[in-house]
């Protein structure tokens, strides 16, 4: 089949872009606002970009109809700082929970019972349940105009200046163990996907 996305004329139930650029991992996006009000919010348009400096990216849509940003986008606009969290097959639920639209007042993390817990180079929580941590200070956002009035996506890019992770998450040679860390992916519509021992290969590259 062949369709044009701004046509939306591929005949399927439901869209079929989400399913295709799979599996996307999950910025668990960890903030806090101006007032002191912490915000967690998982994104599945997320990645790093680049490795010296390790740099990642979230895409944030629309909010609600009264308020266009999304609060983690607004958080890290305004206080230039944010935490990233491994989203795992644990840590699931909560995961879930905290992608519920709610007023900005609203602490997900206190909703979904999971422990905020100090940063060490930004002020942003960590979750102490999640095995990874990656504290980032706001480089730069970029506008991605979406194709009707008022929708648009903030492309949230920021250095990653801090690296958490957990000790009993590193085998004895020295590498993360990530069968062990179990982490959790998108694959589009309401579908995710996990990385363990049964589904993880090794392939060599060419000349190395």
């Amino acid at each position: 089949m062949f369709y044009e996305p701004k046509k939306q004329n591929h005949g399927l139930s439901k869209n079929p872009f989400n399913s295709l650029i799979i599996p996307r991992p999950i910025g668990w996006i960890s903030t806090v606002d101006t007032n002191g009000v912490y915000n967690l919010a998982p994104y599945s348009f997320f990645n790093a970009v680049s490795y010296r400096p390790p740099t990642v990216m979230f895409s944030a849509g629309a909010g609600s109809a009264d308020d266009r940003h999304k609060d983690s986008a607004r958080n890290v606009e305004a206080t230039g700082e944010f935490v990233c969290n491994l989203a795992t097959w644990a840590l699931l639920d909560q995961m879930n929970h905290s992608s519920a639209s709610l007023p900005p007042a609203a602490d997900e993390i206190e909703l979904t019972g999971l422990t905020p817990v100090p940063a060490e180079m930004v002020k942003a929580p960590r979750i102490a349940e999640a095995p990874v941590h990656l504290e980032c200070k706001y480089l730069k956002t970029t506008l991605i105009q979406g194709w009707d009035e008022g929708d648009e996506y903030r492309v949230i890019f920021g250095e990653v200046v801090g690296i958490h992770i957990a000790d009993n998450m590193i085998t004895d040679s020295g590498l993360v163990d990530v069968a062990k860390m179990m982490p959790i992916g998108r694959l589009g519509y309401n579908d995710y996907t996990r990385v363990d021992a049964e589904s993880s290969f090794t392939l060599d590259r060419p000349g190395k």
